[in-house]
């Protein structure tokens, strides 16, 4: 399978750091991805320059064989680290908003996830609890038929109890030849879901490599390797 993500010698800096050195990544489609790695560790710069909200400093980046812009961000569907909605809107409303702004966008899906996690689509935004904006922002991001989904913290503020459902609404919601990015502290939580995962430290990948590698060769799980390598 052709590779979904291609970047070479990536590298930003701003005027007193440089988030990425010299970044070299390669990531296929099909995968689910964990991008792990403390505070400024560069993971927030890698998704937002994937996501063209940032411009690299040099290197080259590309996905879906396209260069960052218009066309990478119709395949791409993200999902921030902080609630983006309109609050004065209801549920209903943003999807609608949705439809219009993305062709690829399935209201049935949304409809029956917001079923399921028993959440009535006529709610205004502003009237919900940060865990069920979360859950609706996820519903919304996953209710795209996106090639590369890229999800920042998705469980952070979601209660231990739906968390089983929302990653089994993050695996079972995506064509299995795309590919999910999820970045997340709460690496035993979604380990179980993980294909690959990428440890980045100091701006540079630190470990690219399949979960069953490393507990084969590591004998140990990816949460139990990560605090090793980052004394947490």
């Amino acid at each position: 399978m052709s590779n979904l993500i291609d970047i070479k010698g990536l590298t930003k800096s701003y005027e007193t750091t440089t988030a990425l050195f010299n970044v070299n990544l390669d990531i296929e489609g099909g995968h689910i991805v964990g991008l792990l790695g403390p505070n400024g560790s560069g993971k927030t710069t890698l998704i937002k320059i994937l996501c063209g909200l940032l411009h690299p400093s040099s290197g080259t980046v590309l996905v879906d064989g396209n260069p960052i812009g218009v066309a990478t961000k119709r395949v791409i569907s993200y999902l921030p680290d902080s609630t983006y909605l309109d609050g004065n809107q209801t549920i209903r409303d943003t999807i609608n908003l949705f439809i219009d702004f993305y062709e690829d966008f399935d209201p049935n899906r949304a409809y029956d996830m917001l079923q399921k996690l028993n959440i009535n689509p006529d709610a205004r935004l502003k009237t919900l609890s940060k865990g069920t904006k979360e859950k609706v922002q996820l519903i919304l991001v996953m209710s795209r038929r996106a090639k590369l989904y890229i999800l920042d913290e998705p469980i952070a503020g979601v209660d231990p109890a739906a968390r089983d459902y929302i990653l089994n609404t993050i695996i079972s919601n995506y064509d299995p030849e795309a590919t999910i990015i999820i970045s997340t502290h709460l690496i035993a939580d979604v380990e179980s879901v993980l294909d690959d995962v990428i440890f980045l430290q100091y701006g540079q990948i630190a470990l690219h490599a399949s979960v069953d590698d490393i507990r084969a060769k590591e004998g140990k799980s990816v949460d139990a390797l990560f605090r090793e390598v980052y004394k947490c």
